[in-house]
């Protein structure tokens, strides 16, 4: 007989430990890196009865709403399991769809959990739902949650209360974020952040920069997110500038930083940078995510560089979809789109499932490539075996392979197939495909489309004009031009970037604002003259960069 002052574990206690120590969950915890693993483990737990525990399912559905190679499908699939699922599950579920592409899934989650459920809502899970209304840009709906926290008394909760600023911010709703902002009692780095992220998501960027400026003090998270708030609203050589302030401060980058400023190096194609960016990972052993091997993927391959894209594509142990993506459509628009294709292959053979952006990249390879058969088989396997609904960017790829292909009535008969409206660049793509092989009459029902679709736009009075160029009607492409000019229509001046030593430069065309204007609008007389000597160039080229520098002169 045990003595009476020792105390039995209880029955519940022991299950508990029993679970605990499991050592599916301990390698769910420490060993798990993809879903495919992810699923064996879930299958033995499923095997063993224990995945009907909540706290094993609750590992479960962790590791898929809240890791960077999760799957929130597969995360609500799991929690919809859950017979009696406690409060850490639903805010983990509420959570994962709050930061995914679906965030209104968050917001039904809640109601769901306030009308069905006897788990009452924590203050954990208040921040979820204010981040969900601000990605979908529902202020209003978001001012009513900010209302029950208020009768909650939850307001003065600062995590609360900084990403309710936040989604004002970032909904454009100034005044309510400012009140809030200004209503803080002390210096809250946080609240100053949530204003900094806000204001740049929604595109005020100045604003966002006056207060950056203004913070008593930066944390790293401060210089993210203006670096980011940068690159998000394609002002990228200040987002470059701005980390090499970031420099001089001895602030120390992490992986946010840099991954912003792969986006950034990927947008101008700044190659150079890009390739320091990959270097100071690697000898700073910067956590390589799934997230940041992407970003030097794309990089290298929207700056051209393909093969040491590929040479760090396979190195990657555990590859994402999108990582897989990135590689498909950077090979695609590199021109090498056999390539593409062979990849698109593999990632079949893998333990992911295509989506559409692999659709997408293997569709524009046989584009870029010409492969007709190969886009038709694409399609067909997209929509009637993956189940997946083409988007416009889908039918648009087709269209154009199509065009270019000479197949143009069937280009045209596809367009009308479309069951969303179609936009300006598939109309653009059967307007040059039909000035590439003359057929005139297709080529001014294209045209007169995309005026329909917006008078103001140049490039389809410049394709018109064109097609009629092509088919040896100069009369009608002068008076298409002419049209241009009554209609004060003007061509938006041409671009282009290059990298000299780190630095990025930016030149349009017929531009004179480079402090080196003269100098260079020289050189080009120089060189335009040496070529017309050779036959390379028109006289009347010449004549248009003459003009040009002796405005510049003036």
């Amino acid at each position: 007989m045990l003595p009476c002052c020792i105390a039995l574990p209880s029955p519940s206690s022991c299950i508990s430990s029993f679970i605990f120590d499991h050592p599916s969950l301990s390698m769910l915890e420490k060993r798990c890196t993809t879903m495919s693993h992810l699923h064996m483990l879930h299958a033995h737990l499923i095997k063993t009865g224990l995945a009907k525990h909540t706290i094993a399912a609750s590992r479960v559905l962790s590791f898929c709403a809240s890791s960077p190679a999760g799957d929130i499908d597969y995360a609500h699939l799991v929690f919809s399991q859950i017979q009696h699922p406690n409060l850490f599950a639903w805010n983990t579920i509420i959570r994962g769809f709050s930061q995914s592409s679906t965030p209104q899934f968050a917001i039904s989650l809640f109601i769901e959990m306030l009308e069905f459920s006897p788990i009452e809502p924590h203050r954990l899970t208040y921040p979820s739902l204010f981040k969900a209304y601000a990605q979908m840009g529902l202020a209003h709906d978001g001012a009513q949650l900010h209302g029950r926290t208020l009768k909650l008394g939850l307001q003065s909760d600062p995590f609360i209360r900084n990403t309710i600023i936040f989604m004002y911010a970032n909904c454009g709703h100034l005044i309510e974020a400012f009140r809030l902002f200004d209503e803080g009692s002390s210096f809250d780095v946080v609240a100053w952040n949530s204003m900094i992220m806000g204001l740049a998501k929604s595109g005020q960027v100045e604003e966002s920069r006056r207060l950056f400026d203004k913070m008593p003090m930066r944390s790293r998270v401060s210089w993210n997110s203006m670096i980011s708030g940068y690159v998000r609203n394609g002002r990228l050589k200040e987002a470059l500038d701005l980390f090499h302030l970031m420099q001089k401060e001895r602030i120390k980058p992490d992986e946010f930083t840099l991954v912003s400023l792969l986006s950034a190096c990927s947008g101008l194609g700044a190659l150079g940078i890009g390739e320091w960016v990959h270097a100071y990972i690697e000898k700073n052993k910067i956590n390589v995510n799934t997230i940041v091997s992407t970003a030097i993927v794309d990089m290298y391959c929207k700056c051209g560089s393909v093969d040491k894209a590929l040479r760090v594509f396979e190195t990657i142990p555990n590859k994402g979809l999108s990582c897989w993506n990135s590689m498909i459509l950077g090979l695609a628009m590199n021109g090498r789109g056999k390539e593409a294709i062979q990849l698109f292959s593999r990632l079949q053979s893998s333990d992911l499932r295509p989506d559409d952006v692999s659709f997408l990249g293997v569709l524009t390879a046989c584009n870029h490539s010409g492969l007709v058969s190969e886009a038709k088989e694409f399609f067909f396997l997209m929509t009637e075996t993956y189940k997946i609904k083409p988007t416009i960017k889908h039918y648009g790829c087709m269209v154009d392979v199509l065009g270019r292909a000479g197949l143009l009535n069937e280009a045209e008969e596809l367009i009308g197939k479309i069951p969303l409206n179609s936009d300006a660049i598939i109309w653009s793509s059967l307007l040059s495909a039909c000035r590439i092989h003359g057929n005139i009459e297709m080529g001014k029902r294209a045209a007169k489309t995309l005026i329909e679709l917006d008078s103001t736009d140049s490039g389809s009075y410049i394709l018109l004009s064109n097609v009629y160029t092509t088919a040896g009607q100069f009369t009608d492409a002068v008076n298409t031009r002419q049209s241009m000019k009554e209609k004060h229509i003007r061509r938006e001046p041409g671009c282009s970037l290059i990298e000299v030593n780190g630095v990025v430069y930016e030149f349009i065309a017929g531009g004179r604002l480079h402090p080196q204007a003269r100098e260079i609008y020289s050189l080009l007389v120089g060189l335009s003259s040496n070529l017309r000597e050779l036959g390379h160039v028109e006289h009347g080229a010449l004549d248009v960069i003459d003009s040009q520098c002796q405005q510049v002169s003036v």
